[in-house]
């Protein structure tokens, strides 16, 4: 059976000049005229850095994308994911047409409407509802399509009450439900979602995501959606592609992709070190986190079964009352499992260890997130969220119970908690 293939993009790559605007842009511009008049390439192609935040360039040029190719069915919802400046902003901009790419062309099979960020192609001036027929209009539709689709935009959107008010004094979450439902409800053959939607609260998100999971199903339209929501990702997309450093990794199906990129993105070690100093109250942070067996032992895999402890080294540079460490446990999308707390100590100047102790591995196999907190009492919470990976194997060990029971400390949520200093 052929496909229907709504969106082909064949080639994409976007290069950005770095500094500020017109430092030796002329000569350049000029270098280039020369060169396509002489039925040359682009001398400036050839040169630029790969689009890696994290290292320092050598060239004043960047690739934010590199020889990007990829096909989009009609009806299909397409995950993109990838770290922050993998270049999935700037592929969506390119396929909104708000930039043009560099070198290579885009194919559409239908109407694009785009949800980029807040009050995008809003005028602040005008009404809610004069900027419907605004973007109706933008999108091609007629006066009398807008207005046969507009109590539902209205509706979906929760804003009647200030829709003759102009959306300059709406709040960022009032300017996204009324760009999502005008985007969403105007029909677009292919619609656009960036991150935005994590402006919106927790029950326009679970509407959000409901129709455009409906618009995909019911009216064969296409939805290309950008998240850092992995579990909203899974949820949402049944096909994703990843990309790294402005570069195309792969594209499959949504779990596929996610599980590669989630092990090529985390650390998965046994002892993690916090450079960047996390203070709570301004005198308490996290130096360092050791995952152990109960004998002290470094472990990178916890086989089910087997005792275990997670120790937090931390500081505290001032005398401290009601200091409380948390460990935190999610899974691999960030879906919370348990959090377990220390009772509040009062600290004097020094070094401490918390030690967390796990009776038995109760989880499946597979990798789980812990994250630290610090709080002072039930104020000034500090959460640290480095990707610290626990994985836990399928191999069944058996130990005695008695080995646990030799520690003392205090029960918190399941986990025996004791503060030490060292």
């Amino acid at each position: 059976m052929k496909k229907d293939i709504i969106l082909k993009a064949e080639n994409i790559s976007k290069q950005y000049r770095l500094g500020q605007v017109g430092t030796g842009t002329l000569t350049h511009d000029l270098n280039r005229w020369w060169h396509q008049i002489r039925g040359k390439e682009n001398p400036y192609l050839k040169i630029g850095d790969t689009n890696d935040r994290s290292t320092k360039g050598e060239s004043d040029y960047v690739w934010a994308l590199q020889d990007i190719n990829f096909e989009v069915e009609r009806g299909e919802i397409l995950g993109i994911i990838g770290k922050n400046g993998a270049g999935k902003s700037t592929l969506l901009k390119i396929l909104s047409r708000v930039t043009a790419p560099t070198t290579g062309s885009i194919k559409f099979g239908g109407r694009v409407a785009s949800l980029l960020e807040v009050g995008t192609g809003f005028n602040g001036e005008m009404t809610g509802r004069e900027n419907i027929y605004l973007n109706g209009a933008i999108l091609g539709m007629t006066k009398k399509e807008i207005g046969s689709k507009i109590d539902e935009i209205i509706d979906f959107s929760g804003c009647e009450r200030y829709i003759d008010t102009p959306v300059k004094r709406y709040s960022s979450g009032m300017y996204v439900r009324l760009a999502f439902a005008v985007a969403a409800f105007l029909e677009p053959d292919i619609l656009i979602v960036d991150e935005v939607l994590a402006v919106g609260d927790a029950e326009f998100q679970k509407k959000a995501i409901g129709k455009m999971q409906d618009i995909s199903r019911e009216g064969g339209r296409t939805v290309l959606f950008v998240s850092h929501n992995m579990a909203v990702i899974q949820k949402l997309c049944a096909n994703a592609i990843l990309l790294h450093n402005g570069k195309f990794v792969m594209k499959g199906k949504t779990t596929d992709v996610i599980n590669f990129y989630l092990s090529q993105s985390v650390l998965n070690d046994s002892e993690y070190v916090f450079n960047s100093k996390l203070p709570v109250a301004k005198v308490a942070y996290a130096t360092k986190l050791n995952i152990e067996d109960v004998d002290g032992n470094l472990m990178n895999e916890i086989p089910i079964g087997k005792h275990w402890q997670v120790k937090i080294h931390f500081t505290v540079s001032e005398a401290i009352k009601n200091l409380v460490i948390g460990l935190g446990m999610t899974d691999i999308i960030d879906t919370p499992i348990r959090t377990s707390w220390s009772l509040p100590n009062d600290l004097e100047p020094g070094n401490f260890v918390a030690t967390f102790i796990e009776n038995k591995i109760k989880f499946n196999q597979g990798q789980y997130k812990l994250i630290i907190g610090i709080s002072r009492g039930t104020e000034s919470i500090e959460y640290i969220d480095k990707d610290i990976i626990l994985t836990i194997s399928d191999v069944v060990y058996e130990q005695e119970e008695s080995i646990i029971n030799n520690k003392s400390g205090l029960i918190v949520d399941q986990m025996k908690t004791l503060i030490e200093q060292i």
